[in-house]
């Protein structure tokens, strides 16, 4: 009975973050995923080259960065969009209600949180690589 609880609660989470990704709208919320993918991505080659490529842990570093920046202004991009359609829709209604207004608000700051969760964890992963290379050996 216990793993049937606890197989139920796995569902039903994945199925929560299926529903505010889908909420968030799924083309930013898209390329955002890919920008926190690549991070990730980037930053474990930057571990693996670290001890025998020290350009190529750079560079890994470098692309990191970008990547992470992309992701956050993909964020706040998206978050701006769709403010302009709340607004949009708003106004062609007259006199929303204060629920529809907090809904619309709540759907477009899900990519820029989901933007910056993007960038932080990045971040932590660019400091520990950082860490790892020697001083004269980070740009």
């Amino acid at each position: 009975m216990n793993t049937l609880i606890i197989a139920f609660t796995k569902v039903l989470g994945l199925a929560i973050l299926a529903n505010i990704f889908v909420e968030g709208g799924p083309l930013f919320m898209s390329l955002i995923l890919l920008c926190l993918l690549a991070s990730i991505v980037f930053i474990v080659i930057g571990f693996m080259a670290a001890k025998k490529s020290v350009a190529k842990a750079r560079k890994m570093l470098k692309l990191t960065v970008d990547s992470s920046l992309l992701g956050l202004v993909l964020g706040f991009l998206g978050s701006v969009l769709g403010l302009i359609s709340a607004f949009d829709s708003i106004e062609a209604i007259g006199n929303p209600s204060p629920e529809m207004f907090a809904g619309g608000l709540k759907v477009s700051l899900l990519t820029a949180t989901f933007g910056l969760f993007t960038f932080v964890i990045a971040r932590i992963g660019i400091m520990i690589l950082r860490l790892t290379l020697k001083p004269e050996e980070v740009s």
